[in-house]
């Protein structure tokens, strides 16, 4: 049988003999969905019963480099345990590949994930009577309104600002550029930024074209927007240990959480391991945009 046979044969086990709710129903579906969707990507045409622990491993490894949470992660591993539980049940496998599925030991701790309330609070904490908190409020929107990288924002391009396609430039690792979406509230406080303060700004030789600019007009240092956001999370009084890379997390794992295609999501953050791929380079466009203003927590 197919995904789809089992995937709905396994919905029905779920409501009938489980009586779950609905949304406990829909999230172990989800979890599901997200494995095709990588078998798909890697061009794997694996049936569900001929599943190995070693594909499972290389999927929450993918994951794991993409920058989904450890929480997130281990709640994806739950569901696939109960599908294929659900599986062995029914005889239609053996053995479950996904009895010993762990977690990827990374040999580094991801950066903690901040929540859509934690990010809300950082943003709202800026003083935005000083120059400096205009520029901070459109630089952190953008970061975790776009996934970026804490490279991609300070050297990100007003000439590659697209305010009526609502798109952003980038050149991330490798040289290679890529197009993301980028949401009004990100593209408003761009502008007012623009307007408001970068206009008055005396701006040095060389950084005419940069957006994000310190007071001396010139481009912002890697140091700065991390002094920045740890300043800001010293004054809400937040217990994490948080960098610019956390909201490039956040923004993976709220997008994938809320239910975004894998794909999508991978385009946007221009992995390396993704943009050499040759099926990304066929997604349209506004199939990306859609994504991330459906998704996204702050667009929706």
């Amino acid at each position: 049988m197919t995904w789809e046979n089992y995937i709905n044969e396994f919905k029905a086990y779920l409501r009938l003999e489980k009586s779950l709710s609905d949304n406990s129903i829909n999230a172990y579906l989800h979890d599901i969905q997200k494995l095709v969707q990588y078998f798909e990507i890697k061009n794997n045409t694996v049936l569900p019963e001929d599943v190995e622990l070693n594909n499972l491993q290389d999927f929450i490894k993918w994951l794991n480099e993409l920058g989904l949470a450890a929480t997130s992660q281990a709640r994806i591993i739950s569901g696939l345990k109960a599908f294929f539980k659900y599986l062995l049940l029914e005889d239609a496998i053996k053995q479950s590949p996904a009895e010993l599925l762990d977690a990827p030991k990374t040999g580094r701790k991801l950066p903690d994930t901040l929540s859509v309330e934690e990010i809300n609070k950082l943003i709202e904490s800026i003083d935005l009577s000083k120059p400096e908190g205009t520029r901070n409020k459109a630089m952190l929107e953008t970061l975790y309104g776009c996934g970026l990288r804490v490279s991609e924002l300070i050297n990100l391009k007003i000439s590659n600002i697209y305010f009526n396609e609502g798109f952003i430039k980038v050149t991330g690792k490798g040289d290679k550029e890529r197009l993301i979406p980028v949401g009004n509230v990100a593209l408003k406080n761009i502008t007012i930024y623009l307007e408001n303060v970068r206009s008055l700004q005396d701006i040095k030789n060389g950084f005419t074209d940069i957006l994000f600019l310190n007071r001396r007009g010139a481009r912002l240092s890697r140091v700065m927007v991390f002094l920045i956001i740890k300043d800001l999370a010293e004054r809400i009084g937040l217990k994490k240990t948080i960098s610019p890379h956390t909201f490039r997390h956040s923004f993976a794992t709220h997008l994938i959480e809320g239910g975004a295609d894998l794909r999508a999501v991978q385009e946007m953050l221009g992995h390396e391991s993704i943009t050499t791929t040759e099926i990304y380079t066929h997604l349209d466009r506004e199939y990306l945009r859609e994504a991330i203003l459906s998704f996204h927590p702050l667009l929706k």
